[in-house]
């Protein structure tokens, strides 16, 4: 089951400052009264202390409500981290990379309901972008942009094709070594070169063309041949757009294993 936590956020958030104005509308002032009183009757620090304190449930909305705002707030509209589930962006994201998301590249929007408020850049062809795909549309997932508005794309033979023109690629190794079984290229998308993967030449062949409609993008996985993407499950549209992944700044697989800063670095 997916965890909504920008709702979770908002709702202890908006919670958080309802006891604290309700507490400061109704009831402070009584308290306040209160202490007044027994001070000037002479009572001891004791029983000061004790009409001074808010109730507990008050005091946890004082002193935790400002913080989720904080994070409520850098969370939605600067920067998120999330960490890689799979390796359908391999080689240029490892499972278990940390990654931080800008929020605001594509346009501020409000968390939970996703309007956007505010106008930014549009993504470009070979950005790598978190996204609610169609079929999932509360699951983070992570692509590269490959097709935008109006774009034709084709994959044949294991060759992009944007627009009838092949992506520029570059073979870089045939692996492993003594028994290869698949490729590492560099791929040229605009100007944004990548590093792509794919499975011997003879296998997995999965030919694809379809015409990306308005306000919606088409997106792969840099490891082309083991990646549920636009070619499975359609076009992401732009409502759907959560941020540009930016940088990795940790590696951590699993519990057991030890934290690496050796993948940290901007993400290309």
């Amino acid at each position: 089951m997916d965890i909504n936590f920008p709702l979770i956020m908002v709702v202890l958030v908006f919670s958080g400052a309802v006891i604290w104005a309700i507490d400061a509308m109704l009831f402070a002032g009584k308290r306040k009264a209160r202490l007044d009183k027994a001070r000037a009757s002479g009572a001891d620090k004791a029983a000061l202390d004790k009409l001074s304190a808010d109730p507990l449930m008050v005091e946890y909305a004082k002193s935790f409500t400002p913080v989720l705002a904080l994070v409520l707030v850098v969370r939605s509209f600067m920067y998120e981290p999330f960490q890689i589930p799979s390796s359908s962006m391999v080689p240029t994201l490892q499972v278990g990379d940390f990654i931080l998301v800008n929020k605001y590249h594509y346009g501020l929007r409000l968390p939970v309901v996703r309007t956007k408020i505010m106008e930014n850049n549009e993504p470009q062809r070979g950005d790598v972008m978190v996204f609610f795909p169609p079929h999932k549309p509360s699951t983070y997932f992570i692509k590269r942009v490959i097709g935008l508005p109006g774009d034709v794309i084709e994959y044949r033979n294991k060759v992009l094709y944007i627009n009838g023109q092949q992506a520029e690629q570059t073979l870089q190794a045939h692996l492993p070594i003594d028994n290869p079984e698949y490729r590492i290229f560099e791929e040229n998308l605009d100007g944004v070169t990548h590093q792509v993967r794919t499975v011997d030449a003879r296998r997995f062949r999965d030919d694809f063309r379809a015409e990306v409609p308005a306000g919606h993008y088409f997106m792969m996985g840099d490891n082309r041949d083991n990646s549920s993407d636009s070619r499975v499950w359609g076009f992401v549209p732009e409502a759907s757009i959560v941020g540009k992944a930016v940088a990795v700044w940790l590696h951590w697989e699993d519990f057991f294993s030890i934290p690496s800063l050796e993948t940290a670095g901007g993400i290309q």
